[in-house]
């Protein structure tokens, strides 16, 4: 199946204790069907010391399931649904459903 959430693509997390956040997709786990999102999930993990980075508790970015994210659409930035058509050129491109328009990083 084509991927619909890519590195780089605009979220909105539609469910879960940080509905409504928005954020960028740093990273894609495809196996897993999880994507790390910038701001979004953030948990506070225990860190040993290294050479470096010094002790202490850190905030980190979690994962979080491809179910619970949505794409911002490029005209409202409200969650959309993705679709695929072929352009005249005959390159395939994502598109949002609400809006028509062509997602950004294809």
């Amino acid at each position: 199946m084509p991927a619909k959430i890519r590195k780089g693509d605009r979220v909105v997390v539609i469910s879960g204790r940080d509905k409504g956040k928005r954020g960028e997709v740093i990273r894609v786990f495809p196996q897993d069907e999880r994507a790390l999102v910038s701001g979004v999930n953030v948990v506070k993990r225990h860190q040993k010391q290294t050479m470096s980075q010094q002790a202490g508790i850190i905030s980190k970015e979690s994962p979080i399931h491809f179910s619970k994210i949505a794409h911002a659409d490029p005209k409202t930035g409200e969650a959309t649904r993705v679709g695929f058509k072929t352009l005249e050129d005959g390159k395939k491109v994502r598109f949002s459903k609400k809006s028509g328009e062509v997602l950004a990083n294809d």
